[in-house]
């Protein structure tokens, strides 16, 4: 733990040091207050993270001399097919083909958030953290978002729309927008000093389970008496809405901290 002083009438706040959970000290005498802060290692709790299977893999993957910038780069290719296979089934009138498509598309899913959870791993676990870190932790993630939530709903075009507006297709943009939308408001928080909130009803691991849980079902909807595609559909309104409610969440926490941190201020 590093210890920062500083005079908080200057108005500005130090820049701390990578990967490091700090104390910034300010105010003089009976007035001193100590703010809590942290960087780089202020993780998203995951218990297979401990795991001897997760450890082992790291330990392979640092061993060929992999980053965790590439690994980061390398969950937006599982993104990238993921989205492709998905788009693709939506037209291949072969039963059997669009079934393989979309059990490669399910796959993919996993396998994005298993290299989210090692390139972190390796950063701080290993101690491979890159300056740049923070950038290749966020981006990458946000880009998968995009590619999946956006895929998904292209891949209901023209099952329900309105006038000229493709409703399945809007759907799946609005979600990947919300799922955008609540790392920003995390990574806010974080800027301004209070700490990054992953709470949910759907934070990232949780909206990728539930577009999985999904998508495999899709594969069963050719012997199901409804139109191919609203399995897809009602997934992407759930998770647009469950996005919208962890936005609201997530702002009250950041505000909340805000809030209570400006009564410790000194006059």
């Amino acid at each position: 733990m590093v210890t920062w002083n500083y005079g908080i009438d200057r108005g500005l706040l130090p820049v701390p040091p990578p990967d490091s959970h700090y104390r910034m000290k300010y105010g003089k005498g009976p007035n001193e207050r100590t703010l809590h802060m942290s960087q780089g290692t202020d993780r998203r709790a995951i218990p297979q993270r401990s795991s001897r299977w997760a450890t082992r893999s790291a330990d392979i993957l640092a061993a060929a001399k992999l980053t965790p910038n590439q690994i980061s780069v390398g969950s937006v290719v599982f993104a990238a097919v993921g989205a492709a296979a998905l788009i693709w089934s939506a037209h291949t009138d072969d039963a059997v083909s669009g079934a393989v498509l979309l059990a490669v598309a399910a796959a993919c899913i996993p396998l994005r958030l298993l290299l989210n959870m090692l390139d972190g791993m390796l950063a701080v676990e290993k101690g491979m953290s890159s300056p740049v870190g923070d950038i290749y932790n966020e981006l990458p993630d946000r880009i998968s978002d995009v590619l999946f939530l956006g895929a998904a709903g292209i891949a209901t075009a023209g099952l329900l729309s309105a006038g000229r507006v493709d409703l399945g297709v809007t759907l799946g943009f609005l979600a990947a927008i919300l799922a955008v939308l609540t790392a920003y408001i995390r990574s806010l928080g974080s800027a301004l000093g209070t700490r990054n909130f992953f709470d949910g009803p759907l934070a990232k691991p949780h909206r990728m389970w539930l577009l999985m849980a999904g998508v495999l079902v899709s594969i069963a909807e050719p012997w199901l008496p409804w139109s191919e595609g609203w399995v897809l559909v009602s997934t992407l309104a759930l998770i647009a809405l469950g996005s919208l409610l962890t936005c609201v969440r997530r702002l009250r926490r950041v505000s909340a901290s805000l809030r209570a941190r400006s009564k410790d201020l000194p006059a």
